[in-house]
């Protein structure tokens, strides 16, 4: 199903850049490198947190970047390690995790502890955007009153 044609969407739809974007991106092959490994959990009806396993890394070598609904985390370890290993089975390569936010998804914070890289998430919709009920006036229709005239066109 790598065919899949959005044209008619685009066509029809107004808005919904974002959503086909993804859409298309998603069809495209791409290794995905999963390192290092992470955990998206709820925490809450608005809230989230990625748990990202960065072992071996100092959180002064972890950068934590948002930009236009991209959550980019980025490891760089020091290359020179103390010691001489006989077996390194802990990674310690260099990474970059990209996860893409919907709107209105905000950073709220990051921690580090025990190897485990936290980033605590909330969806704050403006009220603007929230529904509202809209109350119902009997009487005058809006924008009806008494000045309200016709145009006659006589053809002569």
């Amino acid at each position: 199903m790598r065919n899949l044609n959005l044209d008619p969407f685009w066509r029809t739809s107004i808005g919904f850049d974002r959503l086909f974007d993804l859409v298309d991106e998603s069809l495209r092959y791409e290794p995905e490198d999963n390192y290092p490994p992470c955990n998206i959990a709820r925490t809450g009806e608005d809230t989230y947190r990625i748990s990202l396993a960065a072992a071996g890394f100092k959180p002064e070598q972890i950068n934590i970047t948002v930009n236009q609904n991209t959550l980019t985390v980025t490891g760089r370890a020091d290359e020179k390690q103390a010691g001489e290993y006989l077996y390194r089975g802990i990674a310690g390569r260099p990474f970059e995790r990209r996860f893409g936010l919907a709107d209105y998804i905000e950073v709220k914070g990051a921690s580090f502890e025990d190897g485990l890289l936290q980033i605590e998430l909330e969806r704050e919709v403006p009220e603007a955007m929230k529904p509202r009920r809209i109350e119902i006036k009997t009487g005058k229709p809006i924008g009806q009153g008494d000045k309200v005239r016709t145009i006659d066109s006589k053809v002569a």
